[in-house]
């Protein structure tokens, strides 16, 4: 069985690098039908939040990557990881170094002075004797000395590492007998039954180490799958102007989590040409080994463009029920669908399609200065007033076909052009030029908010 995780610090919020890694381990998991775990690694408690860890597990909730079991946190397992820091001791696998702080720096001086590279010098691999008064001791494994550490990985192949290049007996247990983070990643890993992971490549210098402690400890070493960063249209890292922001953020401005879901595994993944992906689709076709080996760039417009797609062929009572988390009430406004149908086609995220909303169903409460002196001639507020006379008279006015063929009534009756009702009606409308079409607006908000609206622009244009 496929058993994978995602495994947050909570020290921040989750970031759009984090959730890819997430989705690709949740997608991977169930195309095999194993699980997928979530590990809270809150063992830096100077640097933890509460606030941040509860804000991943509301992310997951948003976008329904939903976790297999109880939710795992570190700080919960001190007794866990004390046992096996015990056993490596007893073994003779790890010791107690009793270098002070003092040392350790004297001897980087050193090391620096000579141009060696900075490292610990093992002065307490095979200590025997008198541990020296005051200091407390950190653990620190045996690491080999010599030879190579091989990693298979499935984005980027067998990478071999030299050990005496790479390690030194590194800590696995401060002085104040908290464990480091290489060492409780591989246990818990390993008693999570966690036999895949997929992670960023900025782990892969972590790898070597863990694999170290997998062996010592007799456990099983996982595939790796270490995946290249996300960086922005230059080549660089991300920062929070290119997109690395909260994930509830891309909630915020109006983004349907199907639609960054798709943005997400496009990004250092590929199934030939194809674009949109359902999410069944992505848990179908998804496989590791096809992630691409070099960096992907962060693209907006990608995104948008997706968000569009997805807007545009929601339904409306889905749409509507959405947008009421940006202060938009339709769910039973009876032009609902009209409304939908005419806006979702114009809208790239959920925010811009409230803000499209609220500008037909609002009563304008200031005009646009050069769209009313360019919508409003000498004969306007004549033609207005005429329009609205037709409307009080009609008895039928409900759908957009039936506005529009009063307005062609008045453009008939009066021998203009059509421009010469629509400027100055759309700009009473709305306040401004742009907007979907004038009988669809009048359509919805009705006879009565059309006549006041009238009245209004009448009266600004004074």
């Amino acid at each position: 069985m496929v058993v994978t995780r995602f495994a947050p610090s909570p020290t921040g919020y989750l970031h759009i690098g984090g959730l890819r890694t997430a989705l690709f381990s949740y997608l991977w998991a169930r195309k095999n039908g194993g699980k997928f775990l979530l590990r809270i690694e809150d063992t830096d408690k100077a640097r933890n939040s509460q606030e941040a860890a509860e804000a991943i597990v509301k992310a997951f909730e948003w976008l329904g990557l939903e976790a297999d079991g109880e939710i795992t946190y570190q700080s919960q397992r001190d007794d866990i990881y004390a046992k096996y820091i015990e056993q490596l001791l007893s073994e003779g696998k790890a010791y107690k170094c009793y270098m002070s702080k003092e040392e350790l720096a004297e001897l980087r001086e050193t090391q620096m002075a000579n141009k060696e590279r900075t490292m610990y010098d093992g002065r307490y691999r095979d200590f025997t004797g008198t541990p020296p008064e005051g200091v407390e001791p950190v653990i620190r494994i045996k690491a080999p000395q010599s030879g190579e550490i091989l990693v298979k990985d499935g984005v980027k192949g067998t990478i071999s590492f030299q050990a005496e290049d790479i390690l030194d007996d590194f800590i696995i247990a401060r002085a104040d007998g908290s464990p480091t983070y290489n060492f409780v990643v591989a246990v818990d890993d390993y008693l999570m039954g966690v036999n895949e992971v997929i992670r960023g490549d900025d782990h892969l210098s972590n790898t070597p180490k863990q694999i170290v402690i997998y062996e010592a400890l007799g456990f099983d070493v996982p595939s790796f799958y270490h995946v290249p960063m996300i960086h922005n249209s230059t080549g660089k890292k991300l920062s929070k102007r290119d997109g690395a922001t909260d994930v509830m953020a891309y909630k915020e401005m109006g983004y349907t989590p199907q639609a960054l879901l798709n943005f997400l595994v496009r990004l250092g993944w590929s199934h030939g040409d194809q674009e949109i992906f359902s999410f069944e689709e992505m848990i179908e076709l998804f496989n590791p080994n096809d992630i691409n080996k070099s960096a992907s760039i962060y693209n907006t417009e990608k995104l948008d463009w997706l968000s569009a797609h997805y807007i545009k062929n929601m339904s409306n009572d889905a749409l509507a029920e959405l947008l009421e988390e940006y202060g938009v009430i339709l769910t039973s406004h009876d032009k609902k669908e009209i409304l939908l149908d005419a806006l979702k086609e114009r809208a790239k995220t959920l925010k811009e399609l409230a803000e499209l909303v609220n500008e037909i169903v609002a009563t304008p409460s200031s005009y646009d200065e050069k769209a009313m002196h360019k919508a409003f001639k000498e004969d306007s507020v004549e033609i207005l007033n005429a329009f609205g006379a037709k409307l009080t008279k009609a008895t039928e006015l409900h759908l957009p076909v039936e506005y529009h063929s009063l307005m062609q009534e008045l453009v008939d009756e009066m021998d203009i052009g059509f421009g010469k009702i629509g400027m100055p009606l759309r700009v009473a409308l709305l306040g401004k030029m742009g907007g979907p079409n004038i009988d669809v607006i009048m359509a919805v908000i009705g006879r009565d908010e059309t006549l006041l609206r009238i009245a209004n622009a009448i009266t600004a244009n004074a």
